[in-house]
């Protein structure tokens, strides 16, 4: 066995990060019939997704932070004002973001993730069930990841 020598570096670095993804993604795209028919479609692009709540006075009551992607709605921010919460704007914040996926975008299913103490429950309500739990991530909390069908 031949042995190497590799000098080892931790500095963040953005044109090697940039080189690795590039990378990675050529060898994903040779590796994956899947990936390689999404290359040079519109499908291939994470196209951002927001909806916004406002009060009567215009002040932000809630919203969601979402982008489309391979035919998948990934909801990454949900949030309602505490003076809000229960009054069902949660769900029709989420319905929107999943409507716009469905019908504008073509989406199949939606993701997300949420941690044990903020809304697994709230989304399970939504339609969406748990595909994943990882315990103590971090330490003392349980990260789940959800997906609903959007058809």
């Amino acid at each position: 066995m031949v042995s190497r020598m590799f000098r080892i570096e931790t500095e963040v670095d953005r044109e090697r990060r940039d080189l690795l993804r590039a990378r990675l993604l050529e060898t994903n795209t040779a590796a994956s019939p899947v990936l390689r028919a999404l290359r040079g479609t519109p499908r291939e692009r994470e196209v951002p997704l927001h909806v916004w709540a406002l009060d009567d006075s215009g002040e932000l009551a809630g919203g969601a932070v979402c982008h489309t992607w391979a035919d998948w709605l990934h909801v990454t921010y949900l949030w309602v004002d505490g003076r809000h919460r229960g009054t069902g704007l949660g769900g029709r914040i989420l319905a929107t973001a999943e409507r716009i996926a469905l019908a504008e975008r073509g989406c199949v299913a939606a993701r997300l993730e949420t941690w044990d103490f903020q809304a697994p429950e709230f989304y399970k309500k939504q339609g969406y069930e748990v595909v994943s739990v990882i315990p103590d991530y971090p330490p003392g909390v349980t990260e789940y990841t959800l997906t609903k069908n959007l058809g």
